[in-house]
């Protein structure tokens, strides 16, 4: 019956957030981008198999895929971090009630590992298994083998959760997982070793076979995961939701220069102070060029993409939509704190829309400039750097700038990445779709149209939205004035 009502509790809470919307574009674009998600991954894993079987002809492809299993874990283990809240995020409305805080622990914690993101991988395993473990252990071999892979995703759900709850009461507790994967990386690239992946294979094996000590064995991981998750969140669920960081006033530039460019001057030193004094900002902002940065240092100064075509595709791409896909997929939220004050000038929103494209587009030299080394050494040539720089800011922005009409949950102008994910799901999967998409279809115009063709193609339909962006940012400005009421209600309803 507990269980029961907290289950109801929270799919109300998802139905009365301010980001769950009934328009038909978010509903539209959410369901397609799942579909796009799940289609591409079970192209993923039908194309793996083919893959496996050319390259290593003396082994069967299960045996591969199982060899990378940590690294899939990995990867299910950083996606997280944008998309899942940790339980203590959640508890806070229950602390003054007379609830037990373990049995309200216990159900968050068991609806965490019932999410249905834990089910993601599966479309693309069972393809996978459909293809090369039926001729060799039937349905039952199928079967097994992903309720094997569904328990180590749940089981890396909690290993997350337990760093994530520790992240947030300590930066710096980012050692711990840095460790764990970094003991298991020295454990697997020692010389003559191999025991992680030969671990990992055997695992899969047993899965599919059916070994009941393997199914045991990963059952006892996520028990024991899951009692030090509870008894550190136990601990640590007042002092997440109730510290408060002490600030230090510090000398910041008033940017005069801008004075000159009357309104919009002043929204540009708005939007430069966001970035410049917002800890969310500059975080965000400093995790993306550092990646950026190492993306440019591998392509240019190593040979480790030389032959990947996907990666070095991806890599352009990514590198110039990542950095407006940070400033952007959250356009308006910070604006949330102040809106109202905003509302009271006549066209002063649709001249905040006209600053933040300007900065946007000024921000995409960043990359511009950090990807130098890959244009020095030839490995990506200055055009296709200048074409992707325009695509982005052309059509990846336009998609981006979206988003302004639909958000309305305001985002604390001071709170680091760790604190809390200020994103629910659906915006989240929007935002993934916007920065991915611009890749997948980067790729398919190089493989329709050869390299040189797709770059005149992303020049130009990057110019023609960069020359339309006073029509289509007017086109944002009344449409978000239309829902005007509704926003601000939702911004009200979500500040701290």
């Amino acid at each position: 019956m507990f269980f029961n009502e907290l289950h109801r509790h929270g799919k109300l809470a998802a139905k009365r957030h301010p980001m769950y919307e009934k328009n038909k574009f978010g509903k539209v674009l959410m369901y397609f981008i799942a579909v796009f998600w799940a289609g591409y991954l079970m192209s993923i894993g039908i194309g793996l198999v083919y893959m496996f079987r050319d390259g290593f002809p003396g082994m069967e492809p299960y045996h591969i895929l199982n060899k990378a299993l940590l690294a899939i874990l990995i990867i299910d283990f950083l996606m997280r971090f944008p998309l899942q809240k940790t339980p203590t995020q959640t508890v806070k409305p229950y602390l003054l009630l007379p609830v037990k805080k373990d049995r309200l622990l216990d159900f968050l914690l068991l609806r965490s590992g019932l999410s249905n993101f834990n089910l993601i991988w599966l479309f693309l395993f069972v393809p996978f298994a459909l293809l090369t473990v039926t001729p060799f252990f039937g349905i039952t071999g199928i079967i097994t083998y992903n309720l094997g892979i569904y328990l180590l995703v749940v089981f890396n759900n909690y290993w997350y959760l337990l760093c994530r709850t520790l992240l947030n009461e300590r930066i710096w507790w980012i050692v711990l997982p840095v460790a764990v994967y970094g003991i298991l990386a020295a454990l697997e690239f020692a010389p003559g070793n191999y025991s992680i992946t030969t671990f990992t294979m055997n695992l899969g094996d047993a899965f599919i076979k059916g070994n009941i000590l393997a199914f045991l064995g990963v059952l006892v991981l996520i028990i024991l995961v899951w009692l030090v998750n509870r008894t550190i969140m136990r601990q640590l669920v007042y002092s997440e939701i109730n510290k408060v960081e002490d600030t230090k006033i510090k000398h910041v530039s008033e940017y005069k220069f801008l004075e000159r460019y009357d309104e919009i001057g002043e929204f540009l030193r708005l939007e430069l102070k966001l970035l410049t004094r917002n800890k969310r900002c500059k975080t965000a902002l400093r995790n993306v060029s550092l990646i950026v940065v190492l993306f440019s240092l591998f392509i240019s100064f190593s040979t480790i993409y030389d032959n990947d075509v996907f990666m070095n595709s991806f890599i352009p791409v990514f590198s110039f939509i990542a950095f407006g896909s940070v400033i952007l997929s959250q356009i308006m939220c910070f604006e949330g704190n102040y809106l109202d004050g905003l509302m009271t000038r006549k066209e002063s929103i649709y001249n905040l829309l006209k600053a933040k494209y300007y900065l946007s587009g000024i921000v995409a030299l960043i990359p511009f400039v950090l990807m130098i080394p890959a244009m020095v050494t030839g490995k990506l040539s200055v055009f296709s750097a200048i074409s992707l720089m325009f695509f982005s800011i052309g059509v990846v922005y336009f998609l981006l700038f979206q988003l302004a009409v639909y958000n309305n949950k305001t985002v604390p102008l001071n709170e680091g990445l760790s604190k809390q994910n200020t994103s629910t799901t659906y915006q989240s999967f929007i935002v993934m779709g916007i920065m991915f998409l611009p890749i997948v279809f980067c790729r398919l115009l190089n493989t329709f149209l050869g390299e040189n063709t797709a770059r005149w193609v992303l020049l130009i339909l990057g110019l023609t939205f960069v020359l339309t962006a006073h029509l289509w940012i007017k086109n944002v400005y009344i449409r978000f004035m239309k829902r005007r009421y509704t926003n601000m209600e939702g911004f009200r309803n979500t500040r701290q």
